[in-house]
């Protein structure tokens, strides 16, 4: 599969600690946050039938008033899920419905990040849950939804991310790589959970993929903890990558 040219424009990168949860904090808990924690960036879920939290503080208010605070914001996007996943998201990929799927979703992750003030430019992060990467049929769906959702992105102008497991969904993406696939996505979001707040120590793949500024690794999950009088339960990320471009 052809891939569609990357955004003419280059990506605004981030590199420092990050975090996600699973709905956003409120934008004054994000102000408590900023200058005492030590993270520099948060993950927000903007979308997808397969989202599991709801985001009563996601707005384009809410998206501008935090990046004026000083954060970056990372879009992160739960697409159609495997078919070889056991789970009861849905939205699922099928042999035959891969290619068109992906492309609506794409469009549809373009312009829920746009409505929320992300701009041409942005990368947003696909996520795939954990499924078995040696099912080779499940793994060929995945890849043709993948190709197709990062198309459809790159065709809006933005950069498409991807976010998996280490042993299995981003696996899949490496080795899709390794394969000579194209259209494959331009940041990797890893999730490895070995304590390592770095994104080239411990890579789990070859050290030439998604290398630079194109790396984003989840190496902590459900951490509770307290900045500015604040508790929330956050999962810790290192970045080296894209995130969305704001205003």
């Amino acid at each position: 599969m052809n891939s569609v040219a990357a955004p003419a424009r280059g990506p605004a990168v981030f590199s420092g600690k990050a975090f996600d949860t699973c709905t956003a904090p409120s934008a004054a808990a994000m102000q408590a946050w900023h200058g005492q924690s030590p993270y520099g960036a948060a993950a927000v879920y903007i979308g997808g039938q397969n989202r599991g939290c709801s985001q009563p503080n996601l707005t384009s208010s809410w998206v501008h008033t935090v990046h004026a605070t000083g954060w970056q914001v990372i879009p992160l996007y739960v697409g159609a899920q495997p078919p070889c996943q056991t789970s009861g998201n849905p939205e699922r990929i099928t042999a035959a419905n891969a290619a068109s799927l992906g492309s609506s979703d794409g469009g549809d992750a373009v312009a829920r990040a746009a409505g929320l003030g992300m701009g041409t430019g942005s990368a947003i992060y696909l996520d795939m849950e954990a499924y078995n990467a040696a099912d080779s049929a499940c793994s060929a769906a995945v890849l043709t939804y993948v190709q197709a959702w990062d198309a459809a992105l790159h065709a809006h102008g933005y950069w498409a991310g991807f976010y998996g497991f280490g042993k299995s969904s981003a696996l899949a993406m490496s080795q899709a790589a390794s394969s000579g696939a194209t259209g494959l996505p331009d940041a990797l979001w890893y999730a490895q959970y070995d304590g390592t707040a770095d994104t080239s120590t411990g890579f789990p793949f070859p050290a030439g993929q998604w290398s630079g500024p194109w790396r984003g690794h989840q190496y902590a999950v459900n951490q509770q903890e307290n900045y500015g009088g604040v508790s929330l339960t956050v999962d810790h990320d290192a970045w080296n990558g894209p995130v969305a471009v704001i205003g």
